[in-house]
């Protein structure tokens, strides 16, 4: 499953639609805001801050496109009905002279289906604008459903379904939920039977209501931000001035087909260790061999820990820290493991006490997602892709994405010469390393990068 961006995402030519919905909040219903969602949302309104998923559907058991769109409509409102999270909005005040964020349960009522123009414009540009208008954090409701109709030049006449919601509601595993219920309800051709989900505001409460961490992990986060000059990891190379008018770069790369991908599984296993930490130890390798450093990367994980969690919608991803200053990949599974523990508790207190989450120009993470893990799965045919916005940085984040196709990795990182010159000086040396590690030699084709 492609993890990439609106621009670069794979959409036939033709027609944009959306479900139109409308939101009412209940002034008497506030819900408590999870620490980063009060981090997301309190950065204010903005466009980019959405991310969603694609995949095709096979609109021929319901006989015209009015029954299609009917169908599709029900099983929205299934969803809708069935994920708490999606039935909130937040909203922005000034108390007492002091500008605060609240959540409230609202009341949704549909719209009807609205066509997009495309008025010469390519079919991700059109759903860009639409989705950067309508998934803002402070939108009513911050969620939208998009259906793109093929037209005649396309081969595949299949429709493309788009779901995108602000990140304060959704991550990516909450996105597969989502579809998943839509595919599940059209197959079916009926509206969803399964029970509401746990809803992300009682995770919010539960993490509220646990003790406080033990104090070796607060000691850990305290060290953490000294040694890195009170911020959290920064990349370990110059990235420039980036200009916050200047939209990212984004590359994104086929690292490993499948069957370089199962050598280097082969080669974990023979380590004992999972393939996450084979990986590790080659970024860890090309830092301590060009810069004598370790490897420090903002690391996020996910919050599920429950059962409950885990047909849920919502932020379950918190970030913890990895940091590895040995190679060894027993070493790099060792620190995986520890940054997952570092990451188990809340962190509101732990940064309540150290003073704040501290502003990082620079950052750096890294994020490993191995689709096969996964509870739920789309199926390969359905071209399913995850789809993110359009949107500045003054950082660099990579994600590594498994699934049944092999690895591939995208990679943001900001406009601009220094940052082009750094980070793709850094991607090189890492894919190498890990292709190397496989077996393999250089990439046989450029990688796919684009200012987005």
């Amino acid at each position: 499953m492609r993890l990439t961006t609106v621009d670069q995402m794979r959409l036939p030519a033709g027609a944009v639609y959306s479900l139109e919905m409308r939101a009412t909040p209940d002034p008497a219903r506030e819900l408590p805001l999870s620490f980063d969602q009060r981090l997301h949302v309190g950065a204010g309104d903005r466009p980019g801050s959405w991310m969603g998923v694609s995949f095709r559907i096979d609109d021929a058991p319901f006989g015209s496109p009015a029954k299609t769109a009917a169908a599709i409509t029900d099983a929205w409102q299934a969803a809708i009905a069935r994920h708490g999270t999606l039935r909130t909005v937040f909203s922005d005040t000034l108390e007492a002279g002091e500008r605060r964020v609240r959540l409230h349960e609202a009341t949704l009522a549909k719209g009807g289906w609205v066509r997009h123009p495309r008025g010469g414009r390519t079919t991700q540009d059109v759903l860009r604008r639409l989705l950067d208008a309508f998934c803002r954090p402070f939108a009513t409701p911050s969620h939208r459903l998009c259906l793109v109709i093929p037209d005649h030049t396309e081969n595949d006449p299949r429709p493309v379904l788009v779901i995108a919601s602000d990140h304060a509601h959704v991550d990516m595993w909450s996105l597969l939920v989502l579809a998943d219920d839509i595919r599940t309800a059209l197959a079916a051709d009926e509206r969803l039977a399964r029970p509401d989900s746990a809803p992300f505001a009682l995770h919010t409460r539960t993490l509220e209501a646990m003790p406080p961490a033990p104090a070796d992990v607060v000691a850990r986060w305290r060290r953490i931000l000294e040694e890195g000059g009170g911020r959290m990891p920064v990349f370990p190379l110059p990235l420039g001035d980036p200009d916050p008018a200047e939209p990212a770069v984004v590359e994104v790369r086929d690292v490993l087909d499948a069957a370089s991908f199962g050598r280097l599984e082969a080669a974990a296993r023979d380590r004992r260790v999972r393939v996450i930490a084979l990986v590790v130890s080659e970024l860890a390798a090309v830092s301590r061999e060009r810069w004598d450093a370790p490897l420090r990367a903002v690391f996020p994980v996910h919050s599920r820990s429950e059962p409950r969690w885990r047909d849920s919608v919502g932020w379950y991803i918190t970030n913890a820290v990895l940091e590895v200053a040995d190679p060894d990949p027993e070493a790099c599974a060792a620190a995986v493991e520890e940054a997952v523990r570092l990451g188990a508790y809340p962190l509101a207190p732990i940064f309540d006490a150290l003073g704040g989450v501290p502003a990082t120009p620079g950052m750096f993470a890294i994020s490993w997602l191995d689709m096969r893990r996964m509870p739920l799965r789309l199926d390969p045919g359905l071209e399913p892709q995850f789809v993110s916005a359009m949107l500045p940085t003054d950082g660099v984040m990579i994600w590594f994405i498994a699934d049944e196709s092999g690895l591939h990795l995208r990679c943001r990182y900001p406009a601009g010469e220094v940052a082009a010159r750094h980070a793709g000086e850094w991607l090189e040396a890492v894919t190498a390393r890990i292709r190397d590690a496989a077996g393999l030699g250089p990439r046989p084709t450029p990688p796919s990068a684009s200012t987005v």
